[in-house]
């Protein structure tokens, strides 16, 4: 019985253990092989026949079944890998081939791809992995390049302040800042209001009020560094509302010093209404001449949905005047919303101001609102630009249905 017992311990070691090991069963067999001799001491000792033989048959069946189904899923998983390899394959065929397919695909979007029941099925889901891919690339490329101007700004800011120790340059920016201050406190006294009306922050997201004041701040700047200033008025600002939140977080502990009027008073309780006049693009007066007497109100507000009529109904509740700019009298406008930004209104503003003349102000409109200025009389240049937008629009129909004849072609081929 010993002899059976170290016979059984040898095979077990010299031959099974390290094929379980090789497959990942030796944990299991290992309990195995210990019971077993176990239970053979213990037959020994309680039997005390020497002449009883070991049932080897069972144990190797045993084996056998563990061993067969190990066989069999490393069988499956080799299956599997040469058919994800196939796919791979097939797919590398199909980009060389100038389909759209993705350079990189994982194994469960490999997995995917092959679970799709049709052709068609397949394409559209390699094409939605390869549009998807060219947004993260170009996703990365903008941020790229957003971070190689960011350094190539702070770089320019360090060679800056290397200039600034110049004495000669922090004496011209010193005296400079101190004329833009004395002309802003001047204006404060003898020049023109200009009033910023900030009572549209209910009919804006978070985003467009910080767009508005964005906006504002450099219209405030422009008009500080301007030979004749405006005097600036922030009314209907409350505290702690969202445009006075905006502010502080851009001009931080300068905001205290600005030389402007801030107030959460209406207009119509600083200022007589017959001078008051509201600028908005809704109007149906259009402003002729810029007035030096009048006072002047602008709007803080952008909207992306262009809500037309929110300020044109305020003036009216108020029953103050309105005008707007004349951007078709003196512009080729092309289709779309005449309302701009408020630095541009600023510059517009600041332009007719100091010279009066309308196209030298217009020049601040977005060159791609219009298509130039009115040379002509307004009914000719009406029907040059009707002219041009009927042929745009026939060449654009003519496209469609040669894409459309085009891709009904294919469709038939494929079928």
């Amino acid at each position: 019985m010993q002899s059976a017992n170290v016979l059984l311990k040898k095979i077990v070691r010299s031959s099974v253990l390290p094929f379980a090991a090789q497959h990942g069963m030796k944990k299991d067999l290992f309990p195995l092989s210990r019971t077993l001799s176990l239970s053979l001491c213990l037959k020994q000792d309680n039997s005390g026949t020497p002449s009883e033989k070991l049932d080897l048959d069972a144990w190797k069946k045993v084996l056998k079944s563990g061993l067969q189904e190990e066989v069999s899923e490393t069988v499956a998983e080799h299956k599997e890998l040469s058919t994800l390899a196939a796919a791979r394959e097939t797919l590398e065929m199909w980009r060389l081939a100038g389909r759209s397919v993705p350079e990189n695909i994982s194994e469960e979007q490999l997995k995917t791809f092959m679970e799709c029941p049709s052709k068609s099925a397949k394409k559209k889901y390699l094409k939605y992995l390869h549009l998807k891919e060219l947004y993260k690339k170009n996703d990365k490329r903008k941020m790229d390049e957003k971070r190689e101007r960011k350094l190539e700004a702070q770089k320019e800011a360090s060679e800056t302040d290397e200039t600034k120790k110049n004495s000669l340059v922090c004496l011209w920016a010193n005296a400079m800042d101190k004329a833009y201050s004395w002309r802003a406190a001047q204006a404060m006294i003898f020049g023109q209001p200009l009033v910023f009306d900030m009572s549209y922050e209910k009919d804006m997201s978070v985003r467009e009020v910080a767009n508005a004041v964005r906006q504002i701040v450099f219209s405030e700047g422009c008009n500080r560094r301007s030979v004749d200033p405006f005097h600036v008025h922030f009314c209907n600002l409350k505290d702690d509302s969202l445009y006075h939140k905006e502010f502080i977080k851009h001009y931080r502990g300068a905001w205290d010093k600005l030389l402007i009027t801030v107030t959460d008073r209406c207009y119509t309780d600083i200022f007589p209404k017959d001078k008051l006049v509201y600028l908005t693009a809704d109007s149906p007066k259009v402003m002729k001449t810029f007035d030096h007497d009048k006072i002047y109100i602008v709007g803080s507000m952008v909207d992306k949905s262009i809500k037309t009529g929110v300020s044109l109904a305020r003036a009216k509740r108020l029953g103050l005047e309105t005008a707007a700019l004349p951007l078709e009298k003196y512009l080729l406008w092309n289709s779309g919303a005449k309302n701009l930004t408020l630095d541009q209104m600023m510059h517009i503003l600041l332009t007719l101001k100091d010279t009066g003349d309308w196209k030298a102000a217009l020049e601040f409109v977005p060159k791609r609102k219009y298509c130039g200025f009115v040379s002509k009389p307004v009914h000719e240049l009406k029907k040059t630009l009707n002219l041009i937008n009927t042929l745009k629009l026939g060449k654009r129909q003519e496209e469609v249905r040669r894409q459309f004849a085009k891709n009904y072609s294919k469709k038939l081929m494929q079928k």
